[in-house]
């Protein structure tokens, strides 16, 4: 999960873990992403850190967020 000692930002870790989690096929090509309100609890963080941490994923073109419809994954890394 996330180590708040570490050198990168919190937002980047969870980034590293959700790409993981995607490549592992937890949540394959097709699969909606848990809501910024589920992420954030479950790794114990604020939900703007989950939404720069899907910044990431989008800009890495792993996700394609739509709004009020929440974050679909489109490809794995």
């Amino acid at each position: 999960m996330t180590d708040w000692d570490a050198a990168e930002y919190i937002y980047v870790q969870l980034a590293d873990d959700l790409a993981k989690r995607i490549e592992r096929g937890e949540f394959p090509v097709g699969a909606r992403l848990p809501s910024e309100a589920e992420l954030a609890r479950d790794y114990g963080t604020a939900k703007m850190t989950v939404r720069r941490a899907l910044g990431i994923l989008r800009e890495r073109g792993l996700i394609r967020t739509l709004h009020g419809r929440g974050s679909v994954v489109v490809a794995t890394p």
